[in-house]
């Protein structure tokens, strides 16, 4: 029980992931299949973001003249890594932009088939 304890972030990740896949694959309706492709979105952002925190690490690695001539030692361990939440916004950009042309894609095709059931577009085409 301590390990689930321990690593709870880790759960709520991988059940987020479970629900948006689980909302891709059975849901028939597109705008529950939208919904679902972007919780597993969001939830891939927040395990990469959760990644990049480190325990007693608590500044930026913004260095003084100083630190870099030597007269402090740096403490790698006393730095973030700003590199992951920095890939991590361009990531919430790309998923709002796939969002939007999802949304959009749904709506055109609203407008043709009159419905946004999977199956019924699917015997419309046929």
């Amino acid at each position: 029980m301590d390990f689930i304890i321990a690593k709870y972030n880790y759960w709520i990740y991988i059940i987020l992931m479970m629900i948006g896949f689980y909302a891709m694959i059975a849901k028939s309706n597109l705008i529950k299949k939208i919904i679902g492709m972007n919780i597993f979105q969001t939830a891939i952002i927040l395990f990469f973001v959760s990644m990049a925190y480190k325990k007693g690490g608590a500044t930026l690695p913004i260095l003084t003249n100083a630190d870099m001539h030597g007269e402090h030692a740096i403490q790698v361990a006393q730095y973030l890594n700003p590199l992951p939440h920095v890939l991590m916004l361009t990531a919430i950009v790309v998923s709002i932009a796939t969002l939007g042309v999802a949304l959009a894609i749904a709506i055109m095709m609203y407008r043709k088939y009159h419905t946004l059931e999977e199956d019924e577009i699917l015997k419309a085409i046929k």
